[in-house]
């Protein structure tokens, strides 16, 4: 069934809002330390990646959900401030990675332990209205003849 109720709607929006009051505070965390929070995104997506990625402009711009050129340009600022650096692929020289450099590293530390903690703190309230959105999900579906 493709209808969704009040309660629908309401668990969404909180959801959303939870969210939001995260990348909020995460943001602000960024500022403070003098750096955009899509810089540090970039950051964290090169230190999180998946070890059967290689931290390439194109992997970044898909884990980031941008586009190539604008990767490219967090990319340009992160080194022109020393935080990242480029190196050629080993096995393809044509490839160009991305690695934190030791700046780069304590930056994404830095930040990385106040979201950790911040976390810690709204995490019971993000994970409730998660829970209500896959709830009324799971309900709906229960309810089908």
């Amino acid at each position: 069934m493709n209808t969704l109720t009040p309660s629908d709607y309401q668990s969404l929006a909180e959801f959303r809002y939870q969210i939001r009051k995260f990348l909020h505070f995460s943001e602000h965390v960024a500022r403070k330390a003098n750096m955009e929070p899509r810089q540090h995104q970039l950051l964290l997506a090169v230190k999180g990646l998946p070890q059967h990625l290689s931290p390439r402009i194109g992997v970044l711009a898909e884990r980031l959900q941008l586009r190539h050129h604008s990767t490219v340009e967090l990319a340009n600022r992160l080194a022109q401030g020393g935080h990242i650096r480029r190196q050629r692929d080993r096995e393809d020289r044509r490839e160009v990675l991305l690695k934190l450099t030791a700046k780069g590293e304590k930056v994404l530390r830095d930040i990385s332990l106040y979201n950790r903690q911040e976390l810690r703190t709204a995490g019971p309230d993000l994970m409730a209205a998660l829970q209500r959105v896959l709830g009324a999900r799971k309900r709906r579906r229960q309810s089908k003849p």
